[in-house]
C-alpha cells in the first residue's frame, strides 16, 4: 500500500515531521516498508506558455520557440519534441536550473540560434522512466509558478507492508484514522455527497448468490464525455498511489479505491443485456478478461453477468467485451461487497492478483458502497460530465457479517499491559477507532465497526490499546513463574540426538514445503493416494506430500544446479495421506546423499557414495536407539530393484526403506550422478532400548576365524541370525571382515569371512571346549544354510 504523504495531511496533519511519523506507523503496527520522494531533486523549473513556434533554419527537426515564463519578456527556446505548440504549457528549466542528475541548465547555441533555457519532459524531471514528448499542462496551470509547488512535488510516498488483518488501512482515510487516534487528533467527518438523479432509467439487478454478494449497488450514468482527460492532480495522486492513469472514468474508480478502499467497476452500458445478475458461473463457461486472458471458469466462481454471459469475475477483474472504451458514451457503475469467504482464493486459482481482490479477500466496509457510488459518481460528473440515474440497491441484511460486541475488562488492561486505562481514554481510544463503547460491570462492551475484521475477542482489544499507547511505552517487569521439570524418560530418544548424528556425519538440514508439485509427487510415489489442495499457492504446489523425497529431491537439484556436485541432506517433517478413509499425517526423518564420499582432500582416493555408505549412515541412527535393525531386499517404483531395502525392527515391523534412485527417474529429473536415498518413521526410531550394566568377565576372550562358502543369495544378516540361534552363551561378538568372488570358488557363490570372539564368565575356555563350539557353529550353518567350510 502506497500513500502520499500530501494527501494523507490533507486528511490530517499531525505537528511532527515525516521521520517521527513513519515510526509512529511501524510501532502501531503498520510496518513502513519505504519512503521515497515522489520526485527527484531538481530547481529552477516553472510553468511556462509557448507563445509562437518557427521552424529553424538550420535544422528539420528543431523549433525555435518564443516562450511566457513570467518574466517581462518572452525567452527563446531551441526544442526538438514533436508536440511542441503554441498555446502549450510545460514546464521550462531556466538559465541556472538543476536538473536529475546534476544536470545545470545554461545559454547555449544550437545550430547557430541561441537558447535561454529548456522545456521538460516528465523523463527529464524525473517524474517517469519514460516519455514521448513534454509534459503537458493544464491550460489553467500558473505561468511563472514553481513547477515543484504547482505539482505538489515537494511529498513523499510511503510504502507500507500491511498484514492481512489490517484491510481497513488499504485507504488514505484508514491510514489517516490511525494517525489521528495516534496523535489524539480528529479525523474530518464524513461530508460526502448526495447526487440527485438527472433521470430515472436504471438497469435491473438479481442477486442469486446473496451470501456471497450481501450488498450490491449500481447506477446509470448516460452522456458522459468521451473527449474528456483525467485532470492533472488526479493523475498525481494516483502515480503517488502506484497506478497508471488511463482514462477518465478507470481512473475515477481507481481514485476512490485508494482513497476510500472501495473497489469500484464500470461497464459499457450499452453492451449490456439486462438484468445483471450476480451468480454462480457455469462448469465450462468462458470469460475474456481486461488482461486479454481468457479463462474457463469451474461453476464455483462467483461472476457478474447479464441475461447472455459472464461479465467479470466478481471482486477480482472486469471483462473485456463490456470494458468502457474511448467511445463509450454511457457507462453502469457497480460498487458491491463481496463476502471474503467468496472471493478467497479465486484470483489466485486463475493466476490473478489485483487491487479489488486483495482488498475484498481481506474484508472491505460492508457500509461503505453507498458513499463509495456518490463519490465516484461526484469525480465523473466533474471531469466527464454526464447524466446520472438513481441508485439501483439489492441489500441482503441478513447475509451481512454480523458485528458482535466483546468486552472488555479494566482488570485485564493492567494485568496484561501494565498499565492503568481510565473510561475517558478508552473510549477516545476506541470511538476513535471507529468502535462503539458502552459501559458494562467490570468494563465495557465495544462494537468493531464494519471495517474491522480482526476484532473478535477481548485479546483484540487488548492489542489495540497496546500499539497506539505504544509497545515500546509499556512498563516491563520481571516475571515470576514457578515451573516443574518436565519428565525425559531414558526410553524416549531426542529427535535433536538423531539430528545431530546425521550433522556429524555431514548432511545439513532442509526444510521444505509439505505441498509438491503433482508431477513429482507420481513420479516419485506413483502408488500413493495423495491430497488435492483446494487452493493451491501455485500449480507447482498443488498436493501434499506422501514422501518427504520430493523436497528433498527437489533441494539437491537446485544444489546441484549451482554446482555443488556433493549434497548431504536431511528433513524431518510430516507426510500425509489417507487410511481408512481418513486423512493420516506421520513424523518422517529422511535423507538424500550423492556425489563424492568425502569432501576434496589429499589423505584417500576419491570415490562416489554408494548403497552401504548410505546403509552405515541410517544404523548410525539405530544405533543410537540400542536396537538391532533388520535390512531386506524390497522394491519400490522410484528405487532401483536391486539396492533397495525396506528396514525393520525386531519386532518384524516396518520402520523405513532404503536404496537408489531408479536410473530411469535419476535421468528424468536431471541427476548425473547416483542418487541414494533413505526414510524413517520418526516414532519406531524414537524409541530407545535403555541401556543395562553386564559385569565383565576377568577370562580372556579368544578370537576364531573361519571362511564359508555360501550361496549368492545368502546375506550377512542371515549367516549372523544363524550363528545367535546356536544359543551358544560363551559367544560375545560375531563380525564379517571380507567377502570374495573369483577363483577358487564356484560360479553362484561366495567365499565369506567373519570371525568368532568368545568368552566365557566362571573359567578360561580350553582350546577343546573352543573347537567344540567352533564345530556346533559350524553343523548348523551347514544344516540351515549349506554352508561349507572353506579349506
Amino acid at each position: 500500500m502506497q500513500v502520499s504523504e500530501a494527501w494523507l495531511r490533507e486528511l490530517v496533519n499531525p505537528p511532527i515531521a515525516t521521520a517521527e511519523l513513519v515510526a509512529q506507523l511501524t510501532m502501531a503496527g503498520l510496518e513502513v516498508d519505504a519512503v521515497t520522494p515522489v520526485a527527484a531533486d531538481f530547481s529552477g523549473v516553472v510553468v511556462a506558455e509557448v507563445l509562437e513556434t518557427v521552424q529553424h533554419p538550420n535544422a528539420d527537426k528543431l523549433k525555435v520557440c518564443q516562450v511566457n515564463v513570467g518574466q517581462e519578456q518572452a525567452l527563446q527556446i531551441v526544442c526538438g519534441a514533436s508536440n511542441v505548440r503554441p498555446g502549450l504549457k510545460v514546464p521550462a528549466a531556466l538559465i541556472g536550473a538543476v536538473l536529475p542528475g546534476d544536470f545545470k541548465i545554461k545559454e547555449s547555441k544550437l545550430r547557430g540560434e541561441l537558447s535561454f533555457g529548456m522545456l521538460c519532459s516528465e523523463k527529464e524531471l524525473g517524474l517517469a522512466t519514460t516519455s514521448e514528448g513534454l509534459m503537458e499542462l493544464p491550460t489553467d496551470a500558473p505561468i511563472g509558478q514553481d513547477i515543484r509547488e504547482y505539482l505538489l512535488l515537494n511529498d513523499n510516498v510511503i510504502e507500507l507492508g500491511l498484514t492481512p488483518n489490517r484491510a481497513d488501512c488499504l485507504s488514505v482515510v484508514g491510514v489517516a484514522r490511525e494517525v489521528a487516534v495516534l496523535n489524539g487528533l480528529t479525523l474530518p467527518s464524513d461530508d460526502s455527497v448526495v447526487i440527485e438523479p438527472q433521470h430515472q432509467q436504471t438497469l435491473d439487478v438479481q442477486v442469486h448468490s446473496a451470501e456471497a454478494c450481501p450488498a450490491y449497488l449500481g447506477r446509470l450514468i448516460k452522456g458522459i464525455d468521451s473527449a474528456a482527460q483525467t485532470p492533472l492532480w488526479m493523475q498525481e495522486r494516483l502515480r503517488r498511489s502506484g497506478i497508471r492513469s488511463l482514462s477518465p472514468v478507470v481512473d475515477v474508480t481507481n481514485y476512490v479505491l485508494i482513497e476510500l478502499g472501495q473497489p469500484l467497476h464500470a461497464f459499457d452500458a450499452d453492451k449490456l443485456t439486462a438484468p445483471v445478475v450476480v451468480r454462480r458461473s457455469r462448469a465450462g463457461e468462458s470469460l475474456a478478461l481486461l488482461n486479454d486472458q481468457t479463462i474457463e471458469l469451474d461453476g464455483e466462481a462467483l461472476v457478474i453477468a447479464d441475461q447472455h454471459r459472464a461479465l467479470a469475475l466478481a471482486g477480482v477483474m472486469g471483462g473485456k467485451e463490456s470494458a468502457v472504451f474511448a467511445e463509450t458514451r454511457d457507462i453502469f457503475l457497480e460498487c458491491a461487497f463481496f463476502n471474503p469467504i467468496s472471493v478467497a482464493g479465486k484470483a489466485r486459482q486463475f493466476g490473478l492478483h489485483t487491487d479489488s481482490s486483495h482488498r475484498f479477500e481481506r474484508g472491505v466496509d460492508f457500509n461503505l458502497q453507498r458513499r463509495a457510488i456518490e463519490r465516484a459518481t461526484q469525480l465523473i460528473l466533474e471531469i466527464a460530465g454526464g447524466r446520472p440515474g438513481p441508485v439501483t440497491e439489492v441489500i441482503n441484511t441478513e447475509a451481512l457479517p454480523a458485528r458482535l460486541a466483546v468486552k472488555l475488562s479494566s482488570s485485564q488492561i493492567e494485568k496484561v499491559l501494565g498499565i492503568q486505562y481510565s473510561d475517558t481514554q478508552v473510549r477516545d481510544l476506541f470511538c476513535g477507532l471507529g468502535m462503539r463503547v458502552e459501559p458494562c460491570a467490570d468494563g465495557w462492551e465495544i462494537t468493531p465497526p464494519a471495517f474491522r475484521f480482526d476484532i473478535a475477542i477481548e485479546e483484540d482489544l487488548l492489542e489495540e490499546i497496546g500499539r497506539v499507547y505504544g509497545y515500546n511505552n509499556l512498563p516491563s517487569s520481571h516475571l515470576l513463574m514457578r515451573t516443574e521439570l518436565g519428565k525425559a524418560p531414558e526410553s524416549v530418544l531426542g529427535l535433536d540426538r538423531l539430528q545431530d548424528c546425521l550433522v556429524d556425519r555431514g548432511y545439513q538440514e532442509a526444510i521444505t514445503y509439505s505441498f509438491v508439485d503433482e508431477a513429482m509427487q507420481k513420479a516419485v510415489a506413483p502408488d500413493d493416494e495423495f491430497i488435492r489442495i483446494q487452493n493451491p499457492i501455485s500449480s507447482e504446489l498443488a498436493v501434499m506430500r506422501t514422501t518427504l523425497w520430493c523436497g528433498l529431491l527437489n533441494a539437491a537439484l537446485y544444489n546441484i544446479n549451482r554446482q555443488q556436485s556433493r549434497v548431504r541432506l536431511f528433513e524431518t517433517g510430516l507426510r500425509f495421506g489417507y487410511e481408512n478413509g481418513a486423512i493420516r499425517q506421520q513424523k518422517m526423518l529422511a535423507g538424500i546423499a550423492l556425489g563424492d564420499l568425502n569432501a576434496e582432500q589429499w589423505g584417500e582416493k576419491s570415490r562416489k557414495v554408494d548403497f552401504f555408505d548410505v546403509k552405515a549412515d541410517v544404523e548410525a541412527l539405530l544405533g543410537l536407539t540400542g536396537s538391532v535393525a533388520v535390512f531386506k531386499a524390497a522394491e519400490h517404483p522410484a528405487l532401483h530393484p536391486g539396492q533397495t531395502a525396506c528396514i525393520f525392527n525386531q519386532d518384524g515391523e516396518t520402520i523405513g526403506l532404503l536404496g537408489m534412485l531408479h536410473p530411469t527417474l535419476q535421468k528424468q529429473l536431471g541427476f548425473d550422478s547416483s542418487v541414494f536415498l533413505f526414510e524413517l518413521n520418526q516414532d519406531a526410531i524414537l524409541q530407545r532400548k535403555v541401556p543395562k550394566f553386564s559385569p565383565l568377565s576377568k577370562f580372556p576372550s579368544v578370537r576364531r576365524d573361519m571362511a564359508l562358502l555360501v550361496a549368492e543369495a545368502v546375506s550377512a544378516d542371515a549367516i549372523i541370525a544363524c550363528i545367535a540361534e546356536t544359543g551358544e552363551q560363551s559367544i560375545r561378538d560375531v563380525s564379517i571382515f571380507d567377502v570374495y568372488r573369483g577363483q577358487g570358488v564356484a560360479e553362484g557363490s561366495k567365499s565369506v569371512a567373519l570371525s568368532l570372539v568368545l568368552q566365557d564368565f566362571s573359567q578360561t575356555l580350553t582350546d577343546a571346549e573352543i573347537d567344540a563350539i567352533f564345530r556346533r557353529v559350524l553343523e548348523t550353518l551347514t544344516a540351515k544354510l549349506n554352508a561349507k567350510l572353506r579349506e
